[in-house]
């Protein structure tokens, strides 16, 4: 069994290879602007569609959908937001222990993440980064 390995990487997101690109969402699943945007308008129609035909989820969720035209085989959209208001730590906590739980049903292995919540959604970087390594913690520990 290998260790786990965190990378880094300052870049695009949607131009990675791996299994799963999360995408910094809101809870309609509304591909518009910033990483969602990116992710809409490198994967193609098919992402949104996919999203439209899952539904809204709650703040604090995620849902998966296909990766379209991206390098990855999915997208796990990390609802961490509801369009026009903040994200808080509690809603990007809980967002990311389902992306990561998502992950794990889907046998995730490698996963690009962003900065969840810090373009439009208004959360501060630093708190961002300390709330993520929390989350990926719990989930390699319970993995």
């Amino acid at each position: 069994m290998h260790s786990p390995r965190i990378v880094i990487i300052e870049g695009d997101l949607v131009d990675h290879h791996v299994d799963a690109i999360v995408n910094a969402a809101n809870n309609d699943l509304m591909l518009r602007a910033g990483v969602a945007g990116a992710i809409r308008r490198r994967g193609g129609p098919a992402i949104q569609q996919e999203c439209d035909a899952h539904g809204p989820v709650k703040v604090g969720e995620a849902a998966i959908t296909g990766a379209g035209n991206l390098h990855a085989h999915h997208v796990i959209h990390a609802a961490s937001m509801a369009l026009g208001e903040p994200t808080t730590a509690q809603s990007l906590k809980s967002s990311m222990d389902n992306v990561f739980r998502l992950a794990r049903e889907h046998g995730v292995r490698t996963i690009a993440i962003p900065a969840v919540g810090t373009g439009i959604a208004g959360f501060p970087m630093d708190e961002c980064a300390r709330v993520m390594a929390g989350c990926l913690h719990d989930a390699l520990i319970t993995g």
